[in-house]
């Protein structure tokens, strides 16, 4: 019995916290992957001596290693997450995220038109929706971005609706939600520094790594007056880029999908978890709202399921917090 060998992938970012997870999922489907990553904010000892795949450190704009990655490998597809992700940063430094977010992946994808790459899976954001006014948000919402990191990601999804129409370029665009959670095998999970996001820094207060958590707003329009998010588990979110590869090496059209568990948990209710899972004391502070902080942000996935057959393994809040404290005793200790 023969059995076909699947394509080689590029991944950019592939060192990061999605984008090491998805190599994961794609390895453990058969794929040959490559990683390019800079190393700003992966992690190199990730892509070496957990994930075991080739790891080329450079970056997407440098045009030259771009043509000598395609030269070398014969790559059929590219997954895109080489990003700058931090919200109040882009603000401080919009240019940077311009430049990195915007005209580095315009670079990547003329040195793929050049090689005759033409499958290409984007990493977006639902920062591109701004402030939503109704729920849940799908993919037909208005995008009206209020910050420069989700400007940036709508204008490459522009470039993105711009090339396909000039070339034969597909393409699958991931809108997603709150990406959470660590692999069930503790050996991947979230590390950044800073670190941005509620989950992660409510298990550092967990582990005394800072004194307490924040809650920006407590008189939300909401169930218990902090604010509502949707929280998607990693491995769902690295499944359902491998679900989007396939569908575009077996045909498919370019296709824009909004990922997320189509339920919210508030502010509150994360650090509640977090409490039950750690069995710890969180220092919890009170502060005002920040602006631009929509009360509620809920997705529709439906698109997803329907069209690529996703459907989230983890939607637990219990279990994705689970999952992270885990992976964060086994990376940092407790203390």
């Amino acid at each position: 019995m023969s059995t076909t060998k699947k394509p080689c992938i590029l991944v950019t970012g592939g060192a990061g916290y999605i984008g090491s997870h998805t190599v994961r999922q794609l390895t453990a489907a058969g794929y040959e992957v490559i990683v390019l990553d800079n190393l700003i904010n992966g992690h190199r000892d990730v892509v070496e001596q957990v994930l075991k795949v080739p790891l080329i450190i450079g970056d997407m704009a440098d045009k030259n290693l771009l043509e000598e990655i395609f030269k070398d490998y014969s790559i059929s597809a590219v997954i895109h997450f080489a990003a700058y992700a931090y919200v109040g940063e882009s603000v401080k430094s919009p240019a940077k995220y311009y430049r990195n977010n915007v005209a580095g992946t315009l670079t990547l994808l003329e040195a793929m038109a050049t090689a005759g790459v033409n499958q290409f899976v984007f990493s977006s954001t639902c920062a591109t929706y701004g402030i939503p006014d109704s729920f849940p948000i799908t993919e037909n919402s208005p995008q009206v971005p209020i910050n420069p990191y989700g400007a940036s990601k709508k204008m490459v999804e522009r470039l993105l609706t711009d090339i396909s129409q000039a070339s034969a370029l597909k393409y699958v665009c991931f809108r997603y939600f709150n990406a959470a959670g660590a692999h069930p095998d503790q050996d991947l999970g979230e590390d950044h520094d800073p670190e941005p996001h509620l989950i992660p820094s409510v298990i550092y207060a967990a582990l005394g790594k800072r004194k307490a958590i924040s809650i920006f707003g407590s008189d939300y329009p909401t169930r218990d007056g902090t604010c509502i998010r949707d929280y998607i588990h990693v491995v769902d979110l690295a499944q359902a880029h491998v679900l989007g590869l396939e569908y575009l090496l077996n045909g498919g059209d370019s296709q824009i999908f909004n990922l997320g568990n189509g339920q919210g948990f508030s502010v509150q209710e994360v650090i509640d978890i977090a409490k039950e899972v750690t069995r710890r004391e969180i220092t919890v502070e009170k502060g005002d709202r920040r602006p631009g902080d929509p009360a509620i942000l809920v997705s529709s996935s439906e698109k997803a399921q329907k069209v690529l057959g996703w459907q989230p393994q983890y939607p637990d809040l219990k279990t994705i917090m689970t999952h992270a404290w885990q992976w964060h005793l086994k990376r940092h200790g407790s203390i």
